[in-house]
């Protein structure tokens, strides 16, 4: 922050955190127990997806983004899903609170709320993983304009296609070597029994 490092970690996790108009102490205890309880280190033996972050005792680094609830507005990114700044903090900061109670508070730290800062990650993997709190049900009357026209264009994604779009673009056959699934260049993961 200002060309000043004012926290850093070893092992452990960074929480990027972006907090919702909509989030309460219900989504904070949640988010706390998962982060917390996250099995994605490996045990002793070398097996993955193992052990979690206090069974390691291993550090948290915390950074609040509320660029995390962008929703587009074309090209544009808007924010209004994000808690107003003042709420936010208070918000954060029992966050925080919450980490520290359920684990050791040494091995939580922060970044400055609000600061622009620099975050540097060492992503060890890489393995990035976006947690979400339970969906509360939502009342179709609250959302908004943009939330309703985001729905529809989700679902006009998720049609089936008709069937004269099938005769046009026939099946490819899984044998076929011009055959495609999209995944050119991606690596793939293995899972473990």
């Amino acid at each position: 922050v200002g060309g000043e490092q004012i926290s850093s970690i070893g092992r452990g996790l960074c929480v990027l955190l972006g907090i919702s108009l909509e989030d309460t102490q219900r989504e904070l205890e949640h988010m706390v127990r998962k982060i917390l309880n996250l099995r994605v280190f490996e045990d002793e033996s070398g097996k993955h997806w193992s052990k979690s972050v206090m069974d390691k005792q291993y550090e948290v680094l915390c950074v609040s983004q509320f660029t995390l609830q962008c929703i587009l507005k074309g090209n544009k990114p808007d924010y209004h899903m994000a808690m107003p700044t003042e709420q936010a903090e208070c918000f954060y900061n029992n966050f925080l609170e919450q980490l520290k109670k359920a684990y050791k508070p040494e091995l939580i730290k922060d970044g400055k709320f609000g600061a622009y800062m620099q975050v540097h990650i060492q992503n060890d993997g890489p393995v990035t993983i976006e947690l979400e709190s339970p969906a509360a049900t939502v009342d179709p009357k609250q959302l908004t304009k943009l939330e309703k026209q985001q729905q529809r264009k989700e679902k006009i994604r998720t049609k089936v296609p008709s069937e004269s779009s099938r005769e046009r673009n026939p099946p490819r056959n899984k044998d076929d070597p011009s055959a495609s699934s999209g995944a050119e260049g991606d690596v793939s993961s293995e899972r473990e029994p």
